[in-house]
């Protein structure tokens, strides 16, 4: 079985705060907001939902297929997917654009200031799904705004099973947009913040979601996850991390876990352990897609 993973490629800049933001952001002063982090690490590493969840997914052995668009500065991106040995066939290059930049800045506690720039990503709706896309199951991923509305509905309208996860994109879409991307989906997954909001926007509780897809999916960070089905909530206790190095790209790795789940036909609570597991290897090293596997994820 193939995933076709819907979402942006990005490149990430990450720099390290060594100090913490609650001791410089003022409350009373947050209306004239004017602060500075010096920030004396810099990376600039691949990323972007669709970019980190493929190479989660590539290295368990699973099969990726990436839908994505990059701009005229991402020769080196499809070199590196290509170097994995993943499938780029969904991968377009624009031209006259910049691929999606992403400017992230983590302090002390693992809080993260994130500055994105789309730049090519606002134009992925150009890429179209068919029913002989390869595919058996798909994930809509923080993307453009029209490409997720429109692969969420191209998706559903091939017979393609799907998780929806709106990520950092939820804030683009109202009550009934959400309301309307649940009822299309087959698999929901947001963290607890996202899913608070989800909710607020939807009038839809945690239970009421679940009752409507097979499965509902509140990550916790190092808690683990809450996975909600038809009505009933089950906690799947998290995977303690060797070190606390990067958390970027944590919910990606984890999504990566739950498609090589899917593809394998594993219980939805035996994919959100082998997601825990991937969440926690990623978040011992500095970078979305610089770590390797020290497990086998038949086992697990």
């Amino acid at each position: 079985m193939a995933s076709l993973i819907c979402g942006s490629l990005a490149f990430d800049n990450i720099m390290t705060f060594d100090g913490r933001f609650a001791d410089q952001i003022m409350p009373e002063q947050i209306h004239i907001l004017n602060v500075s982090f010096l920030v004396p690490t810099l990376r600039r590493d691949f990323g972007g939902c669709a970019g980190n969840i493929a190479y989660a997914l590539q290295l368990l052995g699973g099969k990726p297929l990436p839908m994505a668009m990059l701009g005229d500065d991402g020769d080196g991106y499809l070199a590196h997917m290509q170097h994995l040995g993943i499938d780029t066939r969904f991968v377009k290059k624009l031209e006259d654009t910049y691929t999606a930049q992403c400017m992230i800045t983590t302090d002390l506690d693992n809080n993260q200031i994130t500055a994105f720039h789309p730049g090519a990503m606002m134009l992925a709706h150009q890429n179209q799904i068919s029913k002989d896309c390869g595919a058996a199951i798909g994930i809509v991923a923080p993307d453009g705004r029209d490409a997720m509305l429109q692969h969420a509905e191209q998706l559903h309208a091939a017979g393609i099973p799907f998780v929806f996860d709106p990520g950092q994109g939820l804030p683009m879409f109202n009550g009934e947009e959400l309301r309307h991307f649940i009822s299309l989906a087959t698999w929901v997954t947001v963290n607890d913040y996202e899913g608070k909001m989800l909710s607020d926007r939807t009038g839809l509780s945690f239970e009421e979601i679940s009752k409507q897809v097979k499965g509902l999916m509140v990550t916790l960070a190092a808690e683990g996850c809450a996975l909600w089905e038809n009505g009933v909530q089950t906690h799947v206790p998290g995977t303690q991390a060797k070190a606390v190095v990067d958390p970027t790209g944590c919910g990606d790795a984890w999504r990566g876990g739950l498609l090589w789940g899917l593809e394998n036909g594993r219980s939805l609570h035996d994919c959100v352990i082998l997601g825990n597991r991937m969440g926690a290897l990623k978040i011992a090293s500095r970078g979305p897609q610089n770590y390797t596997l020290d497990f086998d994820p038949a086992a697990v």
